[in-house]
Formats: structure tokens, C-alpha cells, sequence
């Protein structure tokens, strides 16, 4: 069952369209990997998704749900939340407090809110941080940071964006464990990434953006031996 459905999806800015007639589905419980080059519309697909952008042409549905005109904070309480590729927390916050930013989207108890921080804390393996400086973090644990906060919205669907961007082999490996798990627990994701052998691993399937528009999409092993992605988007030096 599609839990969300991208309908011809376009958005210009002026006479420039960054993405123009996109459509797909992403199934309840998969991982959608979204890949392409740099301009290819893969943010602004996102924020055109969350609310952040309102399509110029076509439909969002979510849960069944017409999206098109709602805010990012309606769509929120709805059950869809994104991150962001630049990671900023809330620095002079503790790490528990910037997550319970995300919990309050749900409950106005600020204990509830804590336990509810705590537990997603546990999820991203960053319990022992929880007293600690958000600000202090290094980028792999404000990635890490920056999921926990988007989980304690409870969303039905995760999306997110660059989340191993910056990051050295060992953590991406971890952030690759932990978006793995979470699909355990049943949370749908949708992840752009740079890193092929990444999103090869992860992704139930991928769609490919290129100039903004949709190139291709299929299993990875379909995507990865496709002729016109390898040109578009690995290079020529790879085929």
C-alpha cells in the first residue's frame, strides 16, 4: 500500500523548473532511495513534499491525504517529518532538550516529552550524550541528533536528507545501521544520498532526478546496471 504518492509533481521558480512532472510511490514500510547529480531537484522535491514548497503543478497525497496546501507543521501532525542536509541544533541546548523539541509536537508534558526524547535517544545510540551541549556534538552525533528529533515527532514517514553528508566511512556505516533499524521498528524512509554503495544498501527502490526531472526508477540492481544513469549520474568512467 502506497503511503505517499508524488502526482506529477513540478516546481518552477520564475520561468525555471527545478522539478517538473515527477511521479511515484513509496510503499508503507520500504526505503525509497531518491539519488541524482547536484541540481538535479532532489531538496526541492523534498520541501515540495513536507510543505516548505507549495507545488506549482500536481498532487501530494499522503495517507490519503491531499497535502498541497498545508504548512510544514500541519504535515508534521500528520505524521511526515524531514531533516535537513546542514545539521543546526538548537547549540546551547542540552542534546534531551533539543529532542524534545520534536516530542512537544505531541504531548505539552514537558516529562512526557523527555521520556519521549530519551527513548528516541536510545534509538540512535546517543543516550550517554543527553546531558551534553548540542552545540559540542561532532557531525556524525548532530546527524544522529538531527534523526532523534525528527523520530520523537512519531512520524509515518521519515525523510532525509544528505544524513551521511560530511561523513567519514565508519560513521556513514553507522547511520546506515541505524536507518536499517528503524525500518525494523516499521518507519518508512525516503532518503537522498551521494553514496551509491549507500543507498544500494539500504533502498527497496530508487527513483532517479536529472535536471529535474524523473530519469528512472526501480530495484537498485536495476538502477545501478541502467545505461542512462550510469551516464547521468556515475559518469561516463564508470560504464
Amino acid at each position: 500500500m502506497a503511503l505517499l504518492d508524488i502526482q506529477h509533481v513540478s516546481k518552477f521558480f520564475g520561468g525555471l523548473a527545478a522539478v517538473s512532472d515527477v511521479s511515484f510511490s513509496v510503499e508503507e514500510g520500504s526505503i525509497m532511495g531518491l539519488i541524482g547529480p547536484n541540481g538535479a531537484g532532489k531538496t526541492t522535491l523534498f520541501n515540495c513534499i513536507t510543505g516548505y514548497y507549495p507545488p506549482s503543478k500536481g498532487e501530494v497525497v499522503f495517507d490519503g491525504r491531499r497535502l498541497n496546501a498545508l504548512a510544514p507543521d500541519r504535515v508534521c501532525m500528520l505524521g511526515m517529518v524531514r531533516t535537513w542536509q546542514k545539521v543546526r541544533p538548537l547549540a546551547k541546548l542540552s542534546v534531551v532538550d533539543n529532542v524534545m523539541v520534536g516530542a512537544l509536537a505531541h504531548t505539552s508534558s514537558l516529562r512526557v516529552a523527555r521520556a519521549m526524547a530519551m527513548e528516541q535517544l536510545q534509538v540512535v545510540r546517543l543516550e550517554h550524550r543527553a546531558d551534553f551541549l548540542a552545540g559540542g556534538l561532532p557531525i556524525g552525533e548532530r546527524k544522529k541528533l538531527e534523526m532523534a528529533r525528527a523520530l520523537a515527532t512519531q512520524p509515518k514517514l521519515l525523510l532525509l536528507d544528505e544524513v551521511m553528508g560530511g561523513l567519514n566511512p565508519a560513521e556513514s556505516d553507522e547511520i546506515i545501521r541505524l536507518i536499517l533499524d528503524i525500518k525494523q521498528r516499521g518507519l518508512t524512509q525516503m532518503v537522498i544520498e551521494h553514496d551509491m554503495k549507500a543507498i544500494m544498501r539500504i533502498s527497496d527502490r530508487i527513483v532517479v532526478l536529472t535536471s529535474g526531472e524523473k530519469l528512472t526508477e526501480g530495484s537498485p540492481q536495476e538502477v545501478v546496471n541502467n545505461p542512462d544513469v550510469i551516464s547521468a549520474y556515475l559518469g561516463e568512467s564508470h560504464a
